[in-house]
C-alpha cells in the first residue's frame, strides 16, 4: 500500500501498469525493505523464495482442472502410469500388450511419476473416490517435476542476467499458452523437456559436462531426437576449448551405457522381450522415414507456424534480443541448430520442439529488459509501446487457445455426462471406438461397476447390432439398432469477423453416444437427444 500512495500516478496507463508490476515482482527478491519484512513474516519470506514457482504452477494447475483429458499423443505414458498405479505387478492386465501403437516407449517417467504420487493415490483409493482423480494427481506431479526443472533453469537466469531478466522470463512464460498448458502433459517431449531444462541450467551455470550428460539421458531414454541439441551444443562446447574429447569421452560414454542398460532392462521386463525403445523410435522415424506417414509440412514450418504459435510476443522479441546481447548468441545456436536438423523430417508437431522455449523465452526477457531499462529514452519510449502491445496480444492469443483447448476433447466429456445417468442394471457396456479414445477417454476416465469398457477395434457399423453393448461411444451419427442419446460438440476452426468479438469459436457435434434399443436403461431414462 505504501507504494501506491506515494505514487499514485503508477496506476494510469499501460506504460506505468508494467513498470508497477515489473517492480513489484523485483520487490519480491531485491528490495532491503522487503529483505527486512521477510525476517519477520514467514509469508512474505514464502513469496520471496517460491513466488515465480506460485504463479506458474497455479496458471499450470488452473489448465490441468480445466482440461483434465488427455489425447492419443499422451496415451501410452497415461496408460502407463494408470496401470503401474493400479495393477502394479499383474503386467498381464496393462494396456500397452493389448494396444502396443506403432512404437514402444518407456516405462521410465510413467514409473519416476507413479512412485511420487503413490501415496496420495492409495489414500484415494481407500477413501473411494473416483479414478479420475488419479488423472488429476498425476498431472499436478508431473507438471510439478517440470516446473521444478524450470525453476532451476531459472536461478541460472538470475544468477547471470539479474533478476529483473528473471521477472520478464516469468511474465512471458505466463502469457503463453503452450508451455504451461503442455508441462503436466505425460508425452514423451515434456518427460525429455525436463531434462533438457536442467541441462539449459547447468549450461549457464558453467558446468558443460552435466550439461551434455543430460542431455545424454534425455536422447538414450526419452526423445532419441534430442540427439539434434546434443550434437550441435558438443561441436560448439569443442570449438570454443570449453571442453575437451577427451574429457567428453570420460564423463560422457559412462553416462550413455549406463542409462541404455537401465531403460533396456526395465523396459524389456514391461514389454516382454529385449529392446531398447527409442533406438526402435530412432529407427522408425529416421532410418525408415514412417513418421511421415501421419502428415507432412514444410521445411519452414517450425519458424512460420510452431514457433510463432508457442512463443506469441516472445518470438519477435527473441530476435531483438539475439542482436542487442551477444551473450545469449552462444546459447541460441545449439538450439536453432536443433530446429533446422528437426526441419529435415518431413513429419512435425510443435511438441517436437518445446525443449528451445525456455532459450527463446531467455533471449525475448533480456530484450524486454532492455527495452524497459531505456524506456525513457525517445526511440526507447516507442519500442517499449510495442512490447506492451505484443505483450498484450500474447495474452488475449492465450486466452483463445486456451478456450479452444478446452472443446478440443470431446469424448472425455462424453464419458463424463454418460456416467452422470444413474441406473439399477448390473452391468452396463460400453464401447469407445478409435476416434473417442484418442480425443480425451483413458482408463483413468472409467468408473468401477456397474461400468464395463471395450475399445475393440476394425467392428463394422452392422456388427454393434449382434452384440451386447449397452453404449456406444463414437463418431457415427446414426447406428442400426441403437439410439442416439446425446452427442458431445469439439472445437472446429476459428471465424474471424468485424465487431465485438473479433474471433469466434466454431463447435461441431464430434462425439456422437448412442443406447442399445433392447436395454430397459436406455428406453426408461430421459436422455437429452441429438440433434
Amino acid at each position: 500500500m505504501g507504494l501506491v500512495n506515494k505514487s499514485p500516478t503508477l496506476l494510469k496507463g499501460p506504460t506505468n501498469v508494467l513498470v508497477y508490476s515489473v517492480g513489484i515482482l523485483n520487490s519480491l527478491c531485491n528490495t532491503p525493505k522487503m529483505k527486512t519484512m521477510a525476517s519477520n513474516d514467514k509469508s512474505a519470506n514464502f513469496l520471496k523464495h517460491y513466488g515465480y514457482d506460485l504463479l506458474l504452477g497455479s496458471i499450470a494447475a488452473f489448465y490441468i482442472l480445466m482440461v483434465p483429458y488427455t489425447k492419443v499423443e499422451e496415451s501410452f505414458n497415461v496408460q502407463a502410469m494408470h496401470d503401474i498405479l493400479y495393477h502394479r505387478f499383474h503386467l498381464d492386465n496393462y494396456d500397452h500388450l493389448e494396444f502396443p501403437g506403432v512404437v514402444p516407449r518407456t516405462f521410465i517417467g510413467a514409473l519416476f511419476v507413479s512412485l511420487v504420487v503413490t501415496p496420495i493415490v492409495s489414500i484415494a483409493t481407500l477413501l473411494h473416490l473416483p479414478k479420475f482423480y488419479a488423472l488429476l494427481i498425476v498431472r499436478m506431479a508431473l507438471g510439478g517435476i517440470i516446473l521444478s526443472t524450470l525453476r532451476f533453469f531459472r536461478r541460472q537466469i538470475r544468477n547471470k542476467f539479474g533478476h529483473q531478466v528473471e521477472a520478464f522470463f516469468v511474465i512471458l512464460t505466463s502469457i503463453q499458452f503452450h508451455f504451461l498448458f503442455y508441462c503436466s502433459r505425460p508425452l514423451p517431449n515434456i518427460l525429455a523437456l525436463g531434462i533438457v531444462n536442467l541441462a539449459f541450467g547447468y549450461l549457464l551455470q558453467g558446468s558443460f559436462y552435466a550439461a551434455l550428460n543430460s542431455l545424454v539421458f534425455a536422447t538414450t531414454v526419452f526423445r532419441c531426437d534430442m540427439l539434434l541439441l546434443l550434437c550441435p551444443l558438443g561441436l560448439q562446447l569443442l570449438l570454443t576449448r570449453k571442453i575437451s574429447v577427451w574429457g567428453a569421452l570420460k564423463h560422457c560414454t559412462g553416462m550413455a551405457f549406463f542409462c541404455v542398460g537401465i531403460t533396456s532392462l526395465v523396459d524389456s521386463i514391461m514389454w516382454k522381450r529385449f529392446l531398447w525403445p527409442e533406438f526402435e523410435v530412432f529407427w522408425f522415424n529416421s532410418v525408415l522415414n514412417k513418421s511421415s506417414e501421419w502428415g507432412t509440412h514444410a521445411f519452414h514450418w517450425y519458424f512460420t507456424s510452431a514457433l510463432p504459435r508457442s512463443l506469441l510476443a516472445a518470438y519477435p522479441l527473441s530476435l531483438f534480443g539475439f542482436l542487442v546481447d551477444r551473450r545469449i548468441r552462444s546459447f541460441g545456436f545449439p538450439v536453432l541448430a536443433f530446429i533446422l536438423l528437426y526441419s529435415k523430417l518431413p513429419h512435425k508437431e510443435l511438441r517436437f520442439i518445446i525443449s528451445s522455449v525456455p532459450i527463446f523465452n531467455l533471449s525475448a526477457s533480456i530484450a524486454c529488459n532492455r527495452i524497459y531499462n531505456n524506456r525513457k529514452k525517445m526511440i526507447w519510449n516507442l519500442i517499449f509501446f510495442i512490447m506492451l502491445g505484443l505483450l498484450l496480444t500474447s495474452l488475449v492469443g492465450t486466452i483463445t487457445t486456451f478456450t479452444a483447448s478446452y472443446w478440443n476433447y470431446p469424448s472425455g466429456h462424453a464419458l463424463k455426462k454418460l456416467h452422470g445417468f444413474h441406473s439399477d442394471a448390473d452391468e452396463q457396456w460400453v464401447h469407445i471406438d478409435t476416434f473417442s479414445a484418442m480425443n480425451g477417454i483413458s482408463r483413468f476416465c472409467e468408473s468401477d461397476l456397474p461400468w464395463r469398457y471395450s475399445k475393440e477395434e476394425q467392428i463394422s457399423l452392422q456388427e454393434f447390432q449382434q452384440r451386447n453393448f449397452t453404449f456406444l461411444i463414437n463418431e457415427h451419427p446414426v447406428i442400426n439398432g441403437f439410439k442416439c442419446l446425446f452427442t458431445e460438440n469439439g472445437f472446429s476452426r476459428m471465424h474471424i469477423k468485424f465487431g465485438f468479438p473479433p474471433i469466434l469459436l466454431v463447435k461441431e457435434p464430434k462425439v456422437y453416444v448412442h443406447g442399445n434399443l433392447e436395454n430397459k436403461v436406455v428406453v426408461n431414462e430421459i436422455w437429452p437427444g441429438c440433434p
